[in-house]
């Protein structure tokens, strides 16, 4: 298929797949969603792939959903592509490493979280904004708290700090920080050639059953997020940051600058 959204890369043994909406800050919309899960399906489908490498580009990994497409939602779909995508993501019968150089905000954190493996350059920052708009990390904090457990996790939703590469080495975010990411993916790329995709499919098969993320919570999360994004209050909070640049606690002032 001819992809907008994502550029991919494949060699032998691995597919590397990058976020190429740099104008949005790497920001999803419902195609990437999409064209996330067609690329997947052909990581699956090939069977000499045992690694697929998540990146971003410009500064940015991903910044979460795209504000100008969510104030459009609440159609019959709502959080569930997104939901699916980190499912997809945790469950793929292949190592999937998420390698990280720059911001890395809201949703973007899921795609982190559901990877196997997270690597960050020092530059990288990480952050749960949501609050901030009036919304619950929901499906986000699913698999951040299978990461990094309820505390930290609660602790960035409520305070909404960013944290820096290393303290996010610190409580677990990301496994190895370092200035040569390549170094690290070619290290896992040699370590993974090693392994049958059917062994590493049982291995998070297994992981998945004692300590994974139940149907029931999942449900939850999905309609804690589409009843946020349809409440008047959230949707006028998005509304005029998206026309205007101005955050919640400013008010509608028109003109002024977006902040990055």
């Amino acid at each position: 298929m001819s992809y907008q959204t994502l550029r991919i890369h494949v060699a032998e043994g691995h597919r590397t797949l990058i976020f190429d909406r740099a104008e949005q800050r790497n920001s999803f919309n419902s195609r990437l969603l999409h064209e996330l899960g067609c690329a997947l399906d052909q990581a699956q489908q090939d069977p000499s792939c045992r690694m697929v490498v998540l990146e971003g580009q410009g500064g940015y990994f991903s910044t979460g959903l795209d504000f100008e497409e969510g104030i459009e939602r609440g159609g019959p779909e709502g959080s569930a592509p997104y939901m699916n995508a980190l499912r997809r993501l945790a469950s793929l019968p292949a190592m999937v490493v998420a390698s990280v150089d720059g911001q890395v905000r809201a949703g973007g954190l899921g795609f982190v979280a559901a990877s196997d493996i997270a690597i960050a350059t020092p530059r990288s920052t990480f952050g749960l904004p949501e609050a901030l708009w009036g919304l619950v990390p929901a499906c986000v904090g699913l698999h951040m708290m299978r990461r990094i457990g309820l505390q930290q996790t609660k602790r960035m939703c409520l305070t909404t700090e960013n944290l820096t590469a290393s303290q996010a080495l610190e409580i677990g975010l990301v496994d190895e920080v370092s200035e040569r990411p390549d170094e690290v993916l070619r290290r896992l790329r040699l370590k993974v050639a090693r392994l049958k995709p059917s062994t590493m499919g049982r291995i998070k098969r297994y992981f998945s059953d004692i300590a994974g993320i139940a149907e029931a919570h999942e449900a939850r999360a999905m309609q804690e997020t589409d009843r946020a994004m349809n409440d008047p209050e959230v949707r006028s909070a998005i509304e005029n940051f998206v026309l205007h640049g101005t955050f919640p606690w400013e008010g509608n002032r028109p003109g002024s600058p977006r902040a990055r």
